[in-house]
Order: C-alpha cells, then structure tokens, then sequence
C-alpha cells in the first residue's frame, strides 16, 4: 500500500504540474497556479516522508501535512474551475483525487492513533499527542 499511494502522491504532483503549465498567462492565474504548484507537490513531498518517519507520532505529524496540503490543493483547483480559468472537466479530476487523499490522510492518522471513535475528522483540529 505505501508504494501505491507513494505513485499515487507523486502522480498527483505531476498532473498538477501539468495543469498549472496549462494556465493562461495572466495575473490571477499566474499566482493560484503557483500556490497550487506549491501545495500540490508537497503532497508527494510530505507522504514521502511519513514514508520515512522515526516514530508515530513524526508519521502523524507528516501525514498531518499530507492532509492539509492535499485540502489546500483542492482549495486552488476549486478557484481555477469557478473562476473559469480552464474548463471544468479539465481541473475536476484532480480536485476529486485531491479529496479523495485528504480521506486517506485523515484514515491513515486515525489508523496510526489507534482507533476510530475519539478521533475528530480531521488531524488539523486535534490536540497534540504526548
């Protein structure tokens, strides 16, 4: 599982980098392509480190990152479809794959805590493990 969603992270990245080469040339496009450049291949950057963590806790702290980058990447590709900035189609798959890690973000936290129940949606939110 953790070769696939490391493919799947770097993937996610490069298409990301693809859209954003595909945005027009002006201003407003210009800045959300390079915020969504930034949170996009962070994704991959930061899974590959959880990859990699010493301890649980380092793991929750990075998938942590994992799930807010991803919700930040939807965030931008979201703007580039309401905005019009390219069409709709183009840009709403990757928000869907977008979403769909932040989910396994938050179940790979939960996961790593050891249970379900006491868990809030999301890691951003919860308080800091000792």
């Amino acid at each position: 599982m953790r070769n696939d969603l490391k493919q799947r992270t770097k993937s996610f990245a490069l298409s990301a980098i693809r859209l954003v080469e595909e945005l027009p040339h002006h201003r407003s496009a210009e800045v959300i392509g390079h915020q969504l450049l930034r949170s996009g291949t962070s994704v991959a950057a930061n899974y590959r480190s959880a990859c990699r963590a010493r301890s649980r806790k380092e793991f929750i702290a990075k998938m942590g990152i994992v799930e807010e980058e991803a919700d930040e990447s939807q965030f931008w590709l979201e703007l580039i479809i309401e905005h019009g900035l390219l069409p709709a189609e183009r840009a709403s798959t990757l928000r869907d794959e977008a979403g769909q890690l932040v989910a396994i973000a938050v179940t790979s936290i939960r996961t790593a805590r050891g249970g379900r129940g006491s868990i809030p949606h999301s890691a951003l939110h919860t308080p800091q493990l000792a």
